[in-house]
């Protein structure tokens, strides 16, 4: 799907002007870490929040490649808002792949009418909330960690797993339920604004209106596809963070590098060793956004498809996606710390944050590893075997 001229220059101004607001401080945020509450009604306001909303449940209808971008854009400020933006998204479409019509279109509208902010703890790797069905809802008992976007979200997508069957389970309540408790401990190298900490549930009643039907394993091919959406917005927000890290050397570069003494260069940006770096970096980074956009169009496409999806078809876009993400985080890890060799030795000082842009990456591309990804990519380069729908894959 593309978006006309006009629509897409609306949501990336409204996005680039939210990037440069984020820029301003997000140094000074980096290093305290914490919830970062204005910023995120910074983010509310924009209106950016129904982007992928249908129109008719009160959204913009735009497609998935439109919320990237704008990823993107607020990686090269940003990546915790940036995953924090991206993640709404992730919890906000659970209903939509798992859930009945009247789900759907219940946080669909409630969502757009009311600029509702997602958040989740839903780890489905940790088992360590357990539910008891008590009629037709469940009480859930236990803590999620990795629960990103938790803290002065709207709404939360939990997990459990029942405590007779040990299934799995997901369900949509409201933040603010007496019993839940965002601890906001979340204190890891990058990512420090993410609110990926834990998340505690006493007692908590899930009613069965907010209970999803179909999480992950489900009975259509369309249900599978969360993992597939979740690389997506990590390999846009790697891709973002490689472009930003990279414009912020560029200034450093200009305004106060210092040229190596041997060179005969007065300025440092006057030194074709350092002209050369840069193509290389840039080179690499052109290279990444490419394949990521390539695979956001994959992504719309699959979307489209609804519940008529096939498994061929979501096995040629996870291997797509999975590729993105591989190469973008391998490109973002290399010029996040090679962006140093092309500003100098001073650009270490603590007051520039430059070191943020790599913690970031790094910290994230750490969830998902690489190797497994490039398993799935190699048996079907190879043997034309599809990855195997699961909760990472």
């Amino acid at each position: 799907m593309t978006l006309a001229a006009e629509t897409v220059q609306s949501y990336e101004r409204t996005a680039l002007e939210l990037a440069e607001r984020l820029r301003s401080d997000a140094i000074q945020r980096d290093k305290q870490g914490g919830t970062p509450k204005v910023q995120r009604d910074w983010i509310r306001e924009s209106g950016l929040l129904k982007l992928l909303i249908p129109r008719e449940y009160g959204g913009d209808g735009q497609p998935w490649s439109a919320v990237l971008r704008v990823v993107r854009i607020l990686a090269e400020a940003d990546a915790s808002l940036a995953h924090l933006y991206g993640y709404h998204f992730l919890c906000l479409v659970a209903p939509h792949l798992a859930g009945t019509p009247e789900q759907i279109a219940h946080f669909y509208t409630v969502t757009a009418r009311n600029n509702y902010f997602w958040g989740n703890s839903s780890n489905p790797l940790v088992k360590t909330i357990i539910g008891r069905r008590e009629g037709d809802r469940v009480i859930v008992n236990g803590s999620k960690t990795f629960s990103s976007g938790s803290p002065d979200s709207d709404l939360l997508a939990i997990s459990w797993n029942d405590a007779e069957t040990g299934e799995y389970y997901e369900g949509i309540i409201p933040t603010s339920r007496p019993g839940v408790e965002v601890l906001d401990d979340w204190d890891n190298m990058g990512q420090r604004q993410t609110g990926s900490g834990t998340v505690t549930f006493r007692d908590v009643p899930v009613e069965k209106e907010e209970i999803l039907e179909t999480p992950y394993a489900g009975h259509t091919v369309f249900s599978t596809i969360i993992p597939i959406v979740s690389q997506s917005i990590l390999a846009n927000i790697f891709a973002g963070s490689a472009e930003g890290a990279l414009e912020d050397a560029k200034r450093y570069t200009h305004d106060t590098s210092r040229p190596w003494y041997t060179s005969g260069y007065a300025r440092a940006d006057e030194d074709p060793s350092i002209w050369r770096q840069y193509g290389e970096l840039w080179t690499s980074s052109i290279a990444a956004t490419s394949l990521v956009e390539k695979a956001a169009d994959k992504l719309d496409r699959l979307w489209e498809r609804g519940t008529d999806l096939t498994e061929e078809e979501r096995g040629e876009c996870a291997v797509i996606v999975a590729a993105a993400n591989v190469h973008a985080g391998r490109v973002a890890l290399d010029i996040t710390s090679r962006i140093f060799d092309v500003m100098g030795a001073r650009a270490t000082a603590s007051k520039y944050g430059f070191d943020r842009f790599w913690r970031n990456v790094r910290t994230h591309t750490l969830h998902n590893p690489a190797e497994y990804k490039l398993r799935n990519i190699g048996a079907w380069v190879l043997n034309g075997t599809l990855p195997e729908p699961g909760y990472y894959s």
